[in-house]
């Protein structure tokens, strides 16, 4: 039987439940709103590696199409994390962190052709498409701008106007960092491996990132509720926490 990319599957499946559990429990304010967008690429791109590597999707337009959703993953990441931290506005300028993505987008759909499956695994695919080093460049830039600013977020303790910043706040970032740290470990050993002449990890480095950010759409749903004003849902558990700890 042909078992290659039922992970992706399984990690699909879990996210769109995540997703379903934020779109019901959650308060619809405009950090959530980017929470539930970045766990829908998330999802769509693990369902497409599924449908790509189960069924045979090999026409270079399923390809393309993933790489398309999964590039405005880090803008919208780094715009999350820089609407934590209020270091921008929702306004023209904080959206030319996805011209980079756009341009990537529309650049390769006048070459479509050129993209392909290497291989498909259990657990992981190889994509060969146009101008890979410098498509990784921007796509992990806005990852490491993202923990630069989380970091220097997390020794602050008061925000740009004097403000102290609230807990809440803290502890969001901290788990955004964990996150975003955790992503990052397939590009340092694909790295590492390929100065030993092994470019093995970075050949599938896009697939492989995409499953560690499995565990960053946990934190984002955490993130989601973390962030929203307790509801009625959650009035009930922590009256039944409080009750306990009588």
């Amino acid at each position: 039987m042909n078992w290659n990319g039922i992970i992706s599957l399984l990690f699909a499946c879990i996210e769109f439940l995540l997703l379903f559990n934020l779109l019901v429990f959650v308060k619809k304010n405009r950090m959530n709103n980017m929470v539930m967008l970045m766990i829908t690429l998330l999802a769509s791109y693990q369902t497409m590696e599924f449908l790509i590597c189960q069924f045979g999707l090999q026409l270079s337009f399923y390809t393309y199409l993933a790489f398309v959703i999964i590039s405005f993953l880090p803008p919208l990441n780094l715009l999350l994390v820089l609407t934590l931290t209020r270091n921008i506005s929702l306004n023209l300028k904080a959206f030319s962190i996805f011209i980079p993505a756009i341009a990537f987008s529309v650049y390769y759909l006048f070459v479509i052709p050129k993209f392909s499956i290497a291989a498909c695994t259990l657990f992981y695919a190889i994509y060969h498409y146009p101008l890979g080093d410098l498509y990784g460049l921007f796509y992990y830039l806005p990852i490491l701008i993202a923990i630069i600013e989380l970091a220097r977020f997390i020794t602050q303790t008061n925000d740009k106007d004097g403000k102290a910043i609230p807990k809440t706040e803290k502890l969001i970032s901290k788990a955004l960092l964990l996150g975003a740290i955790f992503i990052s470990l397939p590009v340092l050993v694909g790295f590492v491996l390929m100065f030993t002449g092994n470019d093995f990890l970075i050949s599938a480095i896009v697939s492989v990132m995409c499953k560690f950010a499995f565990v960053y759409a946990i934190i984002l749903s955490f993130v989601g509720f973390y962030n929203s004003p307790i509801n009625d849902e959650r009035n009930y558990f922590k009256y039944l926490f409080n009750n306990k700890q009588q």
